[in-house]
C-alpha cells in the first residue's frame, strides 16, 4: 500500500532520463543511501501485490500499520537535514529498532547481511539491478494495481540512487566499495566484508580514494532541483550546492579551518543545517567566533551559493557582536534586499521586464519594516506608500495585502498623532469615507486592517490573515469604535469596547493551525526541519526504550505509542506556530487589561508549554516578564528576583530588553516601598535613557518613565511637581489616542490630590478614571479607582462614612478574587477606616470588623516590604486595640508602627535595593 505516492518531487520528469544523457549524477552515493534503497526494496518489494494481495503487506510485516511504521521512517531518512555527515550504521540501526521490535530485528539483521554481501562491482550492478525492479509495475498488474509510485517521495529517491550509480565510473564504484567496508566497521560489529587486500595494490587503493569523484558545475544547468526539497520564489532552481569540504565539520574546533580539497555536493537544506548551527553559536557565545576567518568562510560560502541570503545575516551578527557597526549595518541592508520576496507572494507576470515583478514591491516592504523597527516612522511610511504604489501598478495583490498590514502595524506602534500629512497620501486612504465625513486617523487605521484583512481572505493567505485577525484584537482592546453615522435615530451610544470581539478575533487567528496542511500552507512551508526532528527524537525515544528495556524485571509490551507520541515532533513550520502563539501572548495581555490574573497566568504557562521551542527570543521573553509580574504581585520580590534570576540565565538582561526593563520595574518598586528615594529616582532617570529621543517611538515606554517620575515625586511629597509631570503625560496620551494609559494617568491625579489634602479636587480625577475604565472594560482597575474614590470621601469627613463603605464592598469582589498583595492590603485598610471613621460604629461590639482586615493587610504589606502603608496598618489597630482597652497589643502595634515610620524617615542600605 502506497501511503506516500501523493509526495511527489518537480523533478522527477527531468531526473528520469539522466542516466542515459551522459551526464554526472546529481547526488553523491553513499553507503548510507545504500542502505535507504534496501530498506526501501523492503518496504515494496518487486512483485508484492501478486504474492499477497493489494490488502495484504508484504513479508515480514505483520500489518498495514506496521508497514506503514516502516515507510514513514524511510521517508523521514531521505528528508532529515540535520548534519553534513551521514549518520553512522550504529545510529541508522538504533533508529530501524524502533520498527524492527516487532519482527525480533528480522530487518537489522536482513540489512547487515545484504551489505556484508556487497564485495565486487558484480554485487553492487546486482544490488541496483535488483532495485529497478520496485519501480516496475508487476507484470500483468493493472493501472488500478498499487506499487511504489516512480515520482514519489521514496520512488524519486531510488532513481536518483541508480542514477548515481549508472553515472559512476569503475574507479568510483571502488572508492564506493571501499567506503561501505568503513561504514560497516565503524558499527562495531564483525561483518566479513571487502578488505583492503581484495584491491590489487595499496598502490591502487590509494590512487582510487584519491579520485576526483565531484560533480561538475555544469550538472545545474542540466538538472534543475532533485529529489530533497522544492526551491522558493526567487531563489536559485537547484536544490544542491557546491560546498567547501571545509564547512562540513560542525566540531568547534574545525568549524572554521581552511581546506584546500575540491568541492563536493551537499544539499540546500545541509547548508542551512550549517547555517542554523553557526546563528545558534553566535547567539549563545559570540565571542568564541572569530571576526575574519568566520567571514573568510561565509564570503567563500556566498560566492558558491549565491542565493543563501541568511550568510549575509550572519555576517551582520557577526559584526554586531564584534561592534563593527559599519560592517554590520552593510550586511543587514544585503539581507533585507536580497532576500525580499523569497517564497512570500504569488507573483503574476509583467510587461515591465526591467523590473523583476514582486522583487522591487517586496524590497520596499522591507525596507518598511526595517525603518519601523529601528524607529524612523517617516521613512517607512515613505517606503510603504512607495510600495502600494508599485504594487498597484504590477498587480500584486499578495505584496498589497502585506503592505496595508504592515501600515496598519507600524501606525499602532509609533502613535496616531505621528501620521497625520502622510497617512492621507493619493496611494492609501484617501481623506473622507465617501459620505462627506472626514476619517479620524483612529478610523483610518481600522479601515486599513479590513482591507488588509479582506484581501487576505480574498486570496487565501493564511499567516497574514492570522496576523490581521490578533492586530484587530489589539485594536478592539485600545479602541472604542465610534460609527462613521454619529447623528441621527439610528446613532449608536454605546461608547465600550468589546471584549467579545477582542475574544472572536483571538479564536479566529489560532485557526492558522487547523487551517495548516490544507491547500498550498502545509507544501510551502515543507524544507525538511519536520523530518530531522522526527528522527532526532526517535532516536533519543529509541536509546531510552533500550536502556530500561535491559532492566531485569521490566518490559515494554507495546511500544507502538513510544513510536507515534514520543517521538513525534510538531510538524507544523516556525512561522506558522509563531503566529498561533502570539495569540496566546495577545490573550494574555488582553486579560491583564480586564483584571483575570488567573487567566494571564493561565495563557502565559500555554504560550511557554505549547510554543517555546518555535518561539522567538523577543516574544518568549515576554511570556516570562508576564508570569514574573503575577510572581511579585502576589508572592513577593523575594520569589519574583529568584524567578528573575533563573529567566536572566535564558535570556540575560544586557542583551534582552524584556528582561531588562522587567528588572528595572522590580528595583523601582521595590525602592518606593522600602523608602528608597534616592535609588528609585536614579532608576527613574535610566528609563528616560531607554527610549528614543524620536517623536512618536517608544511611546509606551516614555509613558511609564514619566508614570514612575510622577510616583517617585509623590512618594517625596512633591506633590507641586508630582502633578506637573502628571499633567504632562495626560496631554501626551491624549495627543497619541492612549486611552487605556490616560485612565492610570488620572487615577495618578486623584492620588495625589488625595495625599496633598485636596480631596475636593481630587474626585473629579477619580470619577473620570472610573469613566475610562468602564468604557475599556478595564475591571481591575476600576476597583482601584473606585477604591480611591471611597479615600477621597472619607477624607471629606465622617459624614461620608456609609457612602465610602459602600464604595468598598462595591470593588471588594473584584479586589479580592483578582487583585494582588497590595491592592487587597490597600482595600483593607480602607475597610478598616470607614469602620473606624462611621460614627455609629463601636469597635468593642465587633472588632474582627476592623482588627481582621488590618491583620491581613499587615501580614501580605510584610512580604512586600511596604513600609509606609504598613505603619498606616500598625496605626489603625494600635487605635483599635486603645479601643478595647488592651495596652499589650497595643504598644506591640505601636512599636511596629515605630519601626516602619523610622525605617521610611531614615532609610538604610539603600544601595542594598539594587541587589538581589
Amino acid at each position: 500500500m502506497n501511503v506516500f505516492a501523493g509526495v511527489r518531487s518537480a523533478a522527477g520528469a527531468e531526473q528520469k532520463d539522466a542516466g542515459s544523457a551522459g551526464g554526472e549524477a546529481l547526488l553523491e552515493l553513499t553507503p548510507h543511501r545504500m542502505a535507504v534503497c534496501h530498506l526501501v526494496q523492503v518496504f515494496a518489494p518487486p512483485g508484492a501485490q501478486q504474492e499477497g494481495g493489494p490488502a495484504t503487506p508484504p513479508f515480514p510485516f505483520e500489518s498495514v500499520a506496521h508497514h506503514n511504521r516502516l515507510g514513514l521512517f524511510l521517508f523521514s531518512l531521505t528528508r532529515s537535514c540535520e548534519d553534513f555527515l551521514e549518520p553512522p550504521l550504529e545510529e541508522l540501526l538504533r533508529q530501524l529498532k524502533a520498527v524492527d521490535d516487532l519482527v525480533n530485528g528480522w530487518l537489522c539483521e536482513q540489512l547487515t547481511t545484504t551489505l556484508s554481501g556487497l564485495i565486487s562491482p558484480d554485487d553492487l550492478f546486482n544490488f541496483f539491478d535488483k532495485l529497478r525492479g520496485v519501480l516496475t509495475s508487476p507484470e500483468g498488474a493493472s493501472v488500478e494495481d498499487d506499487f511504489l509510485d516512480p515520482n514519489s517521495q521514496l520512488g524519486v529517491y531510488l532513481r536518483c540512487c541508480i542514477i548515481a550509480f549508472n553515472s559512476m565510473t569503475f574507479e568510483g564504484v571502488c572508492h564506493l566499495l571501499s567506503n561501505l567496508v568503513a561504514y560497516c566497521n565503524s558499527a562495531e560489529t564483525s561483518y566479513d566484508l571487502a578488505e583492503d587486500e581484495d584491491f590489487n595494490s595499496e598502490m591502487e587503493m590509494s590512487d582510487l580514494m584519491d579520485a576526483d569523484i565531484g560533480v561538475r558545475a555544469g550538472v545545474f544547468d542540466k538538472y534543475g532541483q532533485g529529489y530533497a526539497t522544492e526551491s522558493h520564489m526567487g531563489e536559485s532552481s537547484s536544490s544542491f550546492i557546491h560546498a567547501p569540504i571545509s564547512l562540513h565539520d560542525f566540531d568547534e574546533d574545525n568549524i572554521f579551518k581552511a581546506d584546500e580539497n575540491p568541492t563536493c555536493l551537499r544539499s540546500r537544506w545541509q547548508l542551512e543545517a550549517y547555517l542554523n548551527q553557526q546563528a545558534d553559536i553566535l547567539e549563545k557565545d559570540p565571542s568564541s567566533v572569530p571576526l575574519n576567518s568566520f567571514n573568510a568562510t561565509m564570503t567563500q560560502l556566498q560566492t558558491l551559493a549565491p542565493e543563501l541570503h541568511r550568510v549575509q545575516f550572519l555576517q551582520h551578527l557577526n559584526a554586531l557582536s564584534h561592534d563593527d557597526y559599519v560592517s554590520a549595518l552593510d550586511n543587514l541592508h544585503r539581507y533585507v534586499d536580497y532576500s525580499a520576496g523569497q517564497g512570500l507572494f504569488s507573483r503574476s507576470l509583467s510587461a515591465n521586464q526591467d523590473i523583476i515583478v514582486g522583487k522591487y514591491e517586496s524590497a520596499l516592504l522591507s525596507l518598511g519594516s526595517l525603518h519601523c523597527y529601528f524607529g524612523h516612522p517617516k521613512k517607512a511610511l515613505e517606503a510603504f506608500t512607495e510600495a502600494v504604489r508599485v504594487s498597484q501598478m504590477n498587480n500584486d495583490d499578495s505584496c498589497l495585502a502585506y503592505i496595508l498590514g504592515a501600515i496598519s502595524n507600524l501606525l499602532s506602534k509609533i502613535g496616531i498623532s505621528s501620521t497625520v500629512g502622510i497617512i492621507g497620501s493619493p496611494y492609501s486612504l484617501g481623506n473622507n469615507s465617501g459620505l462627506g465625513t472626514p476619517l479620524s486617523i483612529q478610523q483610518q487605521l481600522l479601515v486599513l486592517l479590513k482591507r488588509s484583512l479582506k484581501r487576505a481572505d480574498m486570496l487565501k493567505l493564511t499567516s497574514l490573515i492570522s496576523f490581521d485577525h490578533i492586530s484587530l484584537a489589539k485594536f478592539d482592546l485600545k479602541h472604542v469604535q465610534r460609527p462613521l453615522v454619529s447623528f441621527g435615530p439610528n446613532a449608536s451610544t454605546k461608547l465600550r469596547t468589546c471584549p467579545a470581539d477582542v475574544c472572536k478575533n483571538l479564536r479566529l487567528s489560532s485557526h492558522v493551525l487547523s487551517d495548516f496542511g490544507t491547500g498550498d500552507l502545509s507544501t510551502s512551508h515543507d524544507n525538511g526541519s519536520f523530518s530531522t526532528s522526527w528522527l532526532r527524537n526517535l532516536s533519543a525515544a529509541s536509546s531510552s526504550w533500550c536502556s530500561s528495556s535491559t532492566k531485569p524485571g521490566k518490559q515494554i509490551v507495546n511500544d507502538f505509542d513510544n513510536f507515534h507520541f514520543n517521538a513525534q515532533p510538531s510538524p507544523i513550520p516556525t512561522s506558522v506556530l509563531q503566529l498561533a502563539g502570539s495569540a496566546y501572548l495577545m490573550r494574555a495581555t488582553a486579560w491583564e487589561h480586564y483584571g483575570s490574573a488567573p487567566m494571564v497566568r493561565m495563557n502565559a504557562l500555554v504560550y511557554t508549554t505549547c510554543f517555546a521551542d518555535a518561539a522567538s527570543s523577543p516574544e518568549l521573553s515576554l511570556a516570562y516578564v508576564k508570569l514574573i509580574q503575577q510572581l511579585v504581585v502576589f508572592k513577593g520580590y523575594s520569589v519574583a528576583f529568584g524567578a528573575l534570576k533563573l529567566a536572566e540565565e535564558k535570556f540575560p538582561s544586557s542583551t534582552n530588553p524584556h528582561i531588562h526593563l522587567l528588572k528595572m520595574q522590580l528595583l523601582h518598586d521595590r525602592a518606593l516601598h522600602r523608602g528608597h528615594l534616592r535609588v528609585a529616582q536614579q532608576i527613574c532617570d535610566e528609563f528616560g535613557v531607554l527610549s528614543s529621543s524620536v517623536s512618536g517611538v517608544d511611546i509606551e515606554l516614555k509613558t511609564e518613565a514619566s508614570l514612575r517620575h510622577a510616583r517617585t515625586l509623590l512618594a517625596a511629597k512633591q506633590f507641586s511637581q508630582a502633578a506637573v509631570v502628571a499633567n504632562s503625560l495626560f496631554s501626551t496620551c491624549y495627543k497619541y489616542n492612549m486611552q487605556v494609559e490616560n485612565a492610570s494617568v488620572l487615577l495618578l491625579l486623584a492620588e495625589i490630590h488625595k495625599k496633598s489634602d485636596n480631596a475636593v479636587l481630587g474626585l473629579p480625577y477619580a470619577l473620570a478614571s472610573q469613566s475610562f475604565c468602564k468604557s475599556f472594560n478595564l475591571d481591575l482597575l476600576e476597583a482601584s479607582a473606585t477604591l480611591t474614590l471611597a479615600e477621597l470621601w472619607l477624607a471629606l469627613g465622617s459624614s461620608h462614612a456609609k457612602r465610602a463603605l459602600s464604595l468598598v464592598y462595591q470593588s471588594l469582589p473584584m479586589i479580592l478574587g483578582h487583585g494582588g498583595l497590595e491592592l487587597r492590603a490597600r482595600a483593607h485598610i480602607v475597610l478598616a477606616k470607614c469602620y473606624l471613621t462611621d460614627p455609629e460604629y463601636s469597635v468593642s461590639e465587633d472588632p474582627c470588623a476592623v482588627l481582621d482586615p488590618l491583620n491581613q493587610a499587615a501580614e501580605d504589606l510584610q512580604v512586600l516590604e511596604y513600609h509606609d502603608m504598613a505603619a498606616e496598618a500598625y496605626y489603625l489597630k494600635a487605635m483599635a486595640y486603645n479601643h478595647l482597652g488592651k495596652e499589650g497589643e497595643r504598644e506591640e502595634a505601636a512599636a511596629r508602627f515605630k519601626e516602619h515610620v523610622t525605617a521610611v524617615e531614615n532609610p538604610r542600605d539603600e544601595e542594598a535595593s539594587l541587589a538581589y
